[in-house]
């Protein structure tokens, strides 16, 4: 009897363990979910690494008395926004969305599935993208306050929105623009366009940098203290833009090689254009504006980067080079002064972008129909950035301040709004070091 006990108490305990090792089996359809969902971490993360691009690019562009200015702007908009948008943004973004508006539902959600979490991560990292871009076009004479006041406004309720438009309805319904058929895989438009044209307002509101231009509306240059800092700054967002793209797809089973090459094709193709035309007018090949070819190259895949073959990214980046060039003269003859030329980068790259999206869609090219779609994308982004910002810019500048005084501007952010100096070896004579260290107590 106490073997038969013993041998029951061994099948027991082996029928357990098949069942527990049964149970812990995972289907083909839980495992690419957990790949899916390490995917789109993977991609939000490689975004949330651009923001480290931006702030070399935008530090190294400007003169060595704001560095510091800058890298917390980059720094701190991230977090600022970033709240901000788990907060209201996420859920006007990607709630139910049934009137193709704004989504009305998931504000600062608690209770997720794994994948939800994973695309809100995602989408964060998508809204700090969107709202940095106007640091560096604002550069050097930009209230630290009022601009981390905008960064909010900006991640809350203007970007958010508009996405919605487009990406929207994740949770039920979708947004309008959608629904007519808009193209904008990665966000040409979504992100880099609205973040332009708020860019466009800022620097509208307080306008140019001390000297920047003659009495006669001549452009003076404003060289940047450090040039390899603007060059690692657009390889590290050359880097995360595959993240960018290709993580948009929020699947591994993708056609994420297709994405990843036309990526690299259309910034390659951007910068070679450059060079070709800087070169045929006898003008010197700039570092600065061939990284700036390479991020319109990529702003400009952006919105078609999964519908259009490598073919056809090679002529949307060359066409990039020349709006770049084009846009930047443009700007610089109204007297607009952008530090780092986002306005030209990713508001008139972001518009070519969207519209050569559905002028090389794949299987039905130039569809005129598809092209008036895309047209309309475009001048509702111009509209809404533009439009709101211009408000609220100007709204902050009334209340809280938004150009920083001419005394500061001449004496550089870093000292003025952080009492911290970039390069201190070199700068601390033009300073009280009693008074930096009494306002660091």
């Amino acid at each position: 009897m106490h073997k038969i006990l013993m041998l029951g108490t061994l099948l027991f305990g082996t029928i357990a363990s098949a069942q527990a090792a049964a149970a812990d089996t995972l289907t083909v359809a839980q495992l690419l979910e957990y790949q899916n969902i390490a995917w789109i971490i993977w991609g939000g993360v490689l975004v949330f690494f651009m923001q480290a691009g931006f702030a070399l690019l935008e530090s190294g562009s400007v003169r060595a008395k704001n560095a510091v200015n800058v890298m917390m702007k980059n720094y701190t908009d991230m977090c600022i926004g970033g709240l901000a948008f788990y907060l209201v943004g996420f859920g006007l973004m990607m709630g139910t969305n049934h009137s193709g508006f704004v989504g009305t539902d998931h504000f600062m959600p608690v209770n997720l599935s794994n994948m939800d979490w994973a695309l809100m991560f995602f989408q964060m990292m998508f809204a700090a993208t969107a709202v940095t871009i106007a640091s560096g076009a604002m550069a050097e004479r930009v209230s630290f306050i009022g601009y981390a006041v905008a960064a909010c406004l900006i991640c809350l309720f203007i970007y958010p929105v508009f996405a919605s438009w487009v990406w929207g309805g994740y949770f039920g319904g979708s947004g309008w623009l959608a629904e007519l058929g808009f193209i904008d895989f990665a966000g040409s438009t979504v992100v880099h366009s609205i973040g332009g044209w708020l860019a466009l307002a800022g620097i509208l509101v307080i306008g140019p940098r001390l000297g920047r231009f003659a009495p006669d509306g001549t452009p003076r240059l404003i060289a940047g203290h450090n040039m390899t800092l603007l060059a690692l700054g657009g390889f590290i967002l050359w880097f995360g833009w595959f993240g960018f793209n290709a993580g948009s797809t929020l699947s591994i089973t993708g056609n994420i090689g297709l994405i990843a090459v036309n990526t690299f094709i259309a910034a390659v193709s951007a910068v070679v254009s450059y060079m070709l035309i800087a070169r045929t007018m006898s003008k010197a090949i700039l570092l600065s504006d061939s990284v700036n070819a390479s991020l319109i190259g990529l702003v400009s895949i952006t919105a078609g980067c999964a519908t259009t073959t490598p073919v056809f990214a090679v002529v949307i980046g060359a066409i990039a080079s020349v709006v770049y060039i084009l846009s930047t003269q443009a700007l610089l003859k109204l007297k607009i002064d952008d530090v780092v030329s986002a306005v030209a980068v990713h508001g008139f790259g972001g518009a070519w972008g969207t519209l050569a999206a559905g002028l090389f869609y794949t299987g039905d090219l130039f569809n005129l129909s598809r092209l008036g779609v895309q047209a309309l994308g475009v001048g509702v982004a111009l509209a809404w950035g533009l439009g709101l910002g211009l408000v609220m810019y100007k709204l902050i500048d009334l209340s809280f301040g938004l150009k920083a005084s001419r005394l500061h501007e001449q004496r550089g952010l870093d000292y003025t709004e952080h009492a911290e100096l970039g390069y201190p070896e070199f700068q601390k004579q033009m300073f009280d070091a009693k008074s930096l260290t009494e306002r660091h107590l």
